[in-house]
């Protein structure tokens, strides 16, 4: 599967990607704002592209995509959209610094929700992100999903700690 927006291209991992994805993982906002293995290694990129997305894949309970600049085959971040219940499903991303700021999260992010609403049984997308995060909030918020709360204490990140998380979603249109 692939979608084409304007400036970008989305598509499932595939090998060629690994090197991309681990050098990606390394920022430090990605390692504390997103549940990647710390330290991230080249063997957990190698895993996450050659079994783990596959498998979600064919269970039909995560579509992970890759988004890639069409002008410099760069690697942009990764977007998903994760099964949380029936008719219910979690869009989640991250951008690799160097691409950030440009609105390649909210072309990206809003195509696939795009594809989930043609696509799947989707009757509303909810986001979740750190408090701090804003990054993520603001990409959000352009989608249009309404902020309905914060969440206390919702998981322990990779410091250790507990921290609050924001929760919006966004109704079919």
């Amino acid at each position: 599967m692939t979608i084409e927006t304007d400036r970008l291209l989305l598509r499932a991992f595939t090998p060629a990607d690994v090197d991309a994805v681990y050098e990606a993982c390394q920022d430090e906002d990605i390692q504390f704002y997103t549940p990647v293995p710390v330290p991230y290694r080249r063997a957990d990129a190698e895993k996450l592209v050659g079994e783990t997305l596959p498998a979600q894949w064919a269970e039909d309970r995560d579509y992970t995509l890759g988004a890639f600049r069409k002008d410099t085959g760069a690697l942009v971040g990764s977007y998903c959209l994760t099964l949380v219940s029936r008719g219910v499903w979690e869009l989640g991303y991250w951008a690799v610094e160097e691409q950030r700021g440009r609105g390649y999260s909210v072309e990206a992010a809003r195509a696939l929700c795009d594809w989930g609403w043609a696509t799947l049984d989707v009757h509303r997308i909810e986001w979740w992100a750190m408090v701090g995060n804003t990054g993520s909030r603001a990409v959000a918020e352009k989608l249009g999903f309404t902020v309905e709360g914060t969440l206390r204490n919702r998981s322990i990140a990779n410091d250790g700690k507990p921290h609050d998380w924001w929760v919006g979603g966004l109704l079919r249109p």
